[in-house]
């Protein structure tokens, strides 16, 4: 019998995921506006993210309940180590560490991994997607904003496992839709995802510090210039 999880997901987060799509740094992305600086620290940030939400579905893919959402085609750690080492050098993971917010996100990520490994549900749904179903439009506003070619510096949006992302993102709410979960499941669930967007919004909160930054750095060294050409 079907739980309508995929609906529910949907419906009951709506309101978070509104508000971590009006946080600055989003709204600056989408608006074309994107700092290379700031683009390669949410990649190393998601891959701290990536690497706990992969380790952790892979340690629970056998959980009679976790396994519905077991699809290793999804997983974006090799990608995002791709970009990585084109926007930092080889050495890319001496360059990188988790900011606070992302310390947390991980951290929730391996506490619900051993104690409630159901909620993992709600951050896969959350994060994978997310990135499929706008993952194209994100890449061509990256690629626009920072003048990148081809696939370069965007692996994190193409899912090359994937043959039709229609066809495939409909299997995967099949494939939610029949997960086995009772009401107190269900709604603890859509308690976690919202959970996960806020812990998202976090993220983009602490970027929009960075974006403001170095905007005023920008402001500030027109304004010496402009300075030094009249003195």
């Amino acid at each position: 019998m079907s739980t309508n999880l995929a609906d529910q997901l949907r419906e009951g987060t709506t309101k978070s995921h509104s508000m971590a799509e009006n946080v600055s740094f989003v709204k600056s992305f989408l608006g074309g506006v994107v700092d290379k600086k700031s683009y390669r620290k949410l990649l190393g940030n998601l891959f701290f993210i990536y690497d706990a939400i992969e380790e952790e579905i892979e340690n629970n893919r056998y959980h009679h309940l976790v396994k519905s959402v077991y699809f290793p085609e999804l997983f974006r750690k090799q990608s995002l180590i791709q970009d990585l080492s084109y926007y930092y050098g080889e050495d890319w993971l001496d360059q990188i560490k988790p900011s606070l917010a992302t310390k947390i996100y991980v951290d929730r990520i391996h506490q619900i991994g051993y104690n409630n490994p159901e909620l993992l549900i709600a951050h896969s749904y959350t994060r994978y997607m997310g990135d499929l179903s706008g993952g194209q439009i994100l890449k061509k506003i990256a690629q626009n904003a920072m003048q990148l070619s081809d696939n370069i510096g965007t692996c994190f949006y193409d899912f090359t496992l994937i043959e039709n992302e229609k066809l495939f993102k409909d299997s995967y709410r099949d494939s939610l839709n029949n997960i086995p979960l009772n009401k107190k499941q269900i709604n603890q669930i859509i308690a976690e995802a919202n959970i996960a967007f806020n812990l998202n919004m976090k993220i983009f909160q602490e970027l929009n510090f960075n974006l403001i930054k170095i905007m005023l750095m920008l402001l500030l060294s027109s304004i010496n210039s402009f300075r030094k050409k009249f003195s």
